[in-house]
């Protein structure tokens, strides 16, 4: 066994966070969105180099609807708790939505607040989703990309739950640099750097 480990899943509603989910656990995509109903947490085994891993996905996780990190009342705040407790997070954008853009921001600040004093760096993928709406993008990928890694110190990847695209690099890649925080490097270098081939598959 290789361990276990804890995901959040994190974005404001209707970014694709649960169709990113399904599509890498169940290979399926749900045509109709459907709000998630509360919190789910998903527990697959994955294979990952040659070593299996217990994963904790955790997607959905919300407390009061007033409570916006972004400043849009109509979109709930992760709950804190989840924030202290998880080895790794994705979070999730609609590359179409500049505010969903701006909720991720919020909560990457947030991550770094509420993570305990000498707690483990955890790493964070922002993730822009939607790829195949790509002429309605509200930004350039090459712009966003470098804001994230140089100023924000994260991973950036964009893939289609829709198309099943790099939505299995999207976790290959955190799973791998959760497994390497421990080392001595920028955490966005570290995420870059597992960029490499690997195989990684549900068990």
């Amino acid at each position: 066994m290789g361990g276990s480990l804890r995901v959040a899943v994190l974005g404001a509603p209707g970014v694709g966070k649960t169709a990113i989910i399904r599509q890498f656990l169940f290979g399926d995509y749900p045509e109709r969105h459907r709000p998630t109903d509360g919190p789910r947490l998903y527990r697959p085994a994955v294979l990952l180099d040659g070593a299996v891993y217990d994963l904790s996905i955790r997607d959905g996780d919300v407390d009061d609807p007033g409570s916006s990190p972004g400043g849009s009342e109509e979109w709930p705040a992760p709950k804190d708790w989840s924030l202290q407790d998880t080895d790794a997070f994705v979070l999730v954008y609609d590359i179409c939505s500049p505010d969903s853009f701006d909720y991720v921001k919020a909560l990457r600040q947030r991550i770094a607040e509420t993570r305990p004093a000498g707690a483990p760096e955890a790493p964070i993928l922002v993730v822009g989703n939607k790829r195949d709406r790509q002429r309605l993008r509200f930004g350039p990928r090459r712009a966003l990309a470098a804001l994230v890694r140089r100023g924000w110190r994260c991973g950036y990847l964009e893939c289609s739950a829709k198309y099943n695209w790099h939505v299995l690099r999207l976790f290959r890649e955190l799973l791998r640099c959760a497994l390497v925080r421990s080392r001595p490097a920028h955490p966005a270098l570290r995420l870059q750097g597992a960029l490499h081939p690997a195989r990684c598959s549900l068990m």
